[in-house]
């Protein structure tokens, strides 16, 4: 095959992947039907009321510097779950905001954490954070098994990224599942932290 066929095969490859990537996030739902009880708002954001949120499930394990980490811990507190890669255009994206809007929250009952997929090694991941001044915790999930954890038909993270806000009493309110400026992470976070 010649490098030019080789090209316009791969670049059809990649726009069919695209396609379907995108499909994906509009569904709402991933892995089963049902009444989900979220409602998705213009802005692209799926929220659940108070009375009607799942738990989110067990996000521990070890960062991307090896360290311990669970979520759990920081029950008590608006939790803003990061799901990236070091690969992703739209993660390099919306790192900036990410770095900004936490240190804005930072002392304010708001706890952000990442979780890196599907890059090879830990190495990438620390070298995106750093380049983006990132500096809150990312639990490292090469194959993607905390995303995995999330029960069907509940807010969870179906694309790379994906951002999930989890309330104080460890229930998932708000998920994006595209790349987020301030201005959209901030109108997932202020509704959550709002509520008493």
């Amino acid at each position: 095959m010649s490098t030019r066929s080789r090209a316009v095969l791969l670049t059809a490859v990649a726009a069919v992947a695209a396609v379907a990537l995108s499909a994906c996030g509009k569904g709402g739902i991933s892995g089963g039907g049902g009444d989900t009880h979220f409602v998705t708002g213009d802005n692209g954001i799926d929220t659940v009321p108070a009375g009607e949120r799942a738990a989110a499930p067990d996000l521990s394990g070890k960062t991307i510097d090896g360290k311990s980490l669970d979520v759990a811990d920081y029950k008590g507190k608006v939790v803003v779950i990061n799901v990236w890669g070091s690969w992703c255009g739209p993660c390099r994206s919306e790192a900036q905001y990410f770095a900004k809007v936490s240190k804005q929250y930072e002392g304010k009952g708001v706890q952000f954490v990442g979780i890196n997929t599907r890059d090879s090694s830990t190495t990438p991941a620390v070298a995106f954070e750093k380049d983006h001044g990132v500096e809150y915790p990312s639990l490292y999930d090469p194959t993607g098994k905390l995303m995995l954890r999330f029960e069907k038909g509940t807010l969870n993270p179906q694309l790379v990224p994906s951002t999930l806000v989890i309330d104080r009493h460890g229930k998932v309110a708000s998920r994006a599942l595209e790349a987020l400026d301030d201005t959209g992470l901030e109108d997932m976070i202020k509704p959550v932290l709002a509520e008493k």
